[in-house]
């Protein structure tokens, strides 16, 4: 198997296995095996369809060989491959689950513009354009446009079509709500995109350097068709990421990994040239300017016509797309209150509910059995067959909001996301590692925050694509650091369950004139508990584990506007607002609940220089210092807390 490819739907998607070396691995599913079902049930046919500007996407069509009725048509467009390519090579598994590949449905994947088999130039989160003209596309119309000739082309089918994805298909399918063609009926965006600034490569303006390796799949140029992977991953050459980017020190020496035209013998190379145009982006891009905004898509969610219900799907525990999916829900409720819209949210990674393992982890944690299986059966094939197959009334079966709690390992359904029963509570940051319900006076609590020597991630020695199962990771690592602040409650008496998003509103100083802020909400385990996940690490116990329940940074100097940067103060008390993205999590009796507040988060965001400079992408090693930072005992942390 190709490793470019096998690199790709590794980390975009999650781990998939391969059973012959010709065969690419299905993005949707995660344990392929040896299957001819799809061969023996389906017929496949690859057909170019033209959009309105000309350019022709190149589309795979597999279909029902029994052909004495009319099927939906479920769709997926994506930028990560209709593979295998040719009419006589078949995938194992095709849509959203097995469940809905065995009752019957015509399956339809879709290269998008500029991306493997299609023409055209692929624009890296294509911007919506609104009120445009007849000449002029975007990835709406590309849609609107492939779905009108499917319905009027492919034999068979009933009429209504749905779509789904996970991750970038995910974002496809936001798209294809916004504006939609009549004969969409129902869409599901999973782990969806919305906004590039705000989900994977960066969260609040700081940059994931974790992403780093894959910043060339999405920014290497193209504008010819091909069946074979253009692009390359940066060669690290080591198994450890941290000591790696330490090395290298500011971010521009990591430029070197872009150039892939090879210069004139004659000419001086320049350290400052990049051909890889998603990383020059990035550079020259360092505020949320108006190439950003343009590109964020949630913005566009008041288009979604109530013809289209909506069920989009995350995991409680994505590293990479989880502002997305609760953004999108959040908006089309916002906008479209009278649409059928409903959110279901697991104790998933990136992707984890298309899995068909029994046991369901993040990492070193473990869930519980079947809860993948038991989703794709019971939620989303009822979802699809009720507005695809049924009478497409709301009344589908399923809740509004159907959510795990990650702490009472259980689901629950709710009519409303937030609960309506929850209420705001303030803790306070006090002094003497304490988390207080009420102000203890103000005080500082100061720590040095050494750039030689940042707080990592991660206690695993690694070199990853994209990082995963930290975010379920054993904290007790960073809590024995002088450069992590601790404050936690005393041993909980009753349940505590939080509901909703979570608000750090810090005061600050540091000695400097730039500071990033972290905050980690951590469920502190009993000293009693037995180990229930045969495969945590073997240096782990469950044991007072520290399981992170939700983390987040701000870069500070967008503390303010994520548009208009600007530097501390140096030595002046600062506010710094810092949004952590919902939970659904119950901390029980006999747990403690725990604030992390650092500094550094090494390597999975890049370092901050600790003195403003204009454009962190281009500063020079003299521009980064070592500084004392401050975190005043007025600082608090807001939980949505259910009654």
């Amino acid at each position: 198997m190709n490793t470019l490819l096998k690199l790709t739907f590794l980390v975009f998607f999650f781990a998939v296995g391969c059973t012959k070396k010709t065969t690419p691995p299905n993005p949707e599913t995660a344990e392929i095996t040896a299957d001819t079902y799809v061969k023996d049930h389906y017929t496949k046919k690859e057909v170019t369809i033209e959009m309105r500007d000309g350019i022709k996407l190149h589309t795979t069509i597999y279909a029902p060989k029994d052909t004495e009725k009319t099927y939906p048509i479920l769709l997926q467009r994506t930028p990560y491959s209709c593979q295998p390519y040719g009419e006589d090579k078949f995938r194992e598994k095709i849509g959203p689950n097995p469940v809905l590949m065995k009752e019957g449905n015509i399956i339809v994947y879709q290269d998008v513009r500029g991306r493997w088999m299609s023409e055209g130039v692929y624009d890296n989160m294509r911007a919506y354009i609104p009120n445009k003209t007849d000449t002029q596309t975007d990835e709406t119309t590309d849609t609107y446009d492939t779905i009108d000739w499917l319905v009027k082309n492919v034999p068979n089918n009933n009429g209504k079509v749905g779509t789904w994805g996970i991750s970038y298909p995910g974002h496809y399918a936001t798209v294809s709500t916004i504006d939609a063609h009549p004969a969409l009926k129902a869409a599901s965006p999973q782990a969806c995109i919305g906004d590039f600034f705000f989900d994977d490569f960066h969260h609040n303006g700081a940059f994931l350097l974790s992403y780093f390796r894959a910043i060339s799949l999405f920014g290497t140029y193209k504008d010819q068709p091909t069946d074979s992977a253009w692009y390359g991953f940066p060669e690290m050459k080591t198994e450890d990421q941290y000591q790696f980017f330490l090395d290298k020190g500011p971010l521009k020496h990591l430029n070197e990994y872009f150039r892939y035209k090879k210069p004139d013998s004659k000419a001086v190379e320049s350290n400052d040239r990049i051909d890889d145009f998603f990383w020059k982006e990035i550079v020259d891009h360092p505020n949320y300017d108006s190439v950003w905004q343009r590109k964020g898509l949630i913005q566009h969610l008041n288009k979604v016509p109530s013809s289209v219900a909506t069920m989009v799907v995350g995991g409680w525990f994505d590293a990479e797309d989880l502002y997305g999916p609760l953004e999108t829900y959040k908006a089309i409720e916002k906008h479209e209150p009278d649409n059928y819209n409903t959110m279901v949210f697991g104790p998933w990674d990136h992707g984890g509910w298309s899995r068909d393992k029994v046991a369901n982890t993040v990492g070193n944690y473990f869930f519980g059995d079947s809860i993948s299986l038991k989703f794709q059966r019971e939620v989303e094939t009822r979802f699809f067959n009720h507005f695809l197959k049924g009478n497409g009334s709301k009344n589908s079966g399923l809740p509004e909001a159907y959510v795990f709690d990650t702490g009472k390992k259980a689901w629950k359904s709710y009519d409303n996301w937030p609960p309506k029963n929850t209420e705001k509570q303030t803790f306070f940051l006090s002094k003497n590692q304490e988390l207080s319900t009420t102000k203890k006076g103000v005080n500082k609590i100061n720590f040095i925050s050494d750039i030689k020597h940042p707080v990592p991630y991660s206690e695993d020695i690694k070199t990853v694509f994209t990082p995963r199962k930290y975010m379920t990771d054993d904290q007790r690592f960073a809590a024995r650091r002088p450069d992590v602040l601790v404050f936690e409650t005393d041993i909980l008496t009753d349940d505590f369950t939080l509901a909703g998003d979570i608000l750090a509103k810090l005061q600050v100083a540091t000695t400097g004139t730039a500071a990033d802020w972290i905050v980690k909400v951590i469920d502190v385990h009993p000293h009693d508990l037995e180990n229930d996940n045969k495969d945590m690490q073997t240096h782990l116990k469950l044991s007072n584990y520290h399981l992170m329940v939700r983390s987040e940074v701000m870069r500070g100097r967008f503390r303010n506007s994520f548009s208009t940067p600007e530097p501390f103060t140096p030595n002046a008390k600062t506010a710094v607002n810092i949004k952590l993205q919902d939970v659904y999590h119950t901390f029980k009796k006999g747990h403690k609940v725990q604030i992390q507040v650092q500094s550094t988060w090494f390597p999975l965001i890049d370092l901050n220089p600790q003195t403003y400079v204009d454009n962190i992408y281009k500063a020079d090693e003299d521009d980064f210092k070592t500084q004392t930072h401050t975190v005043f005992t007025d600082s608090s942390i807001e939980f949505s807390v259910l009654q």
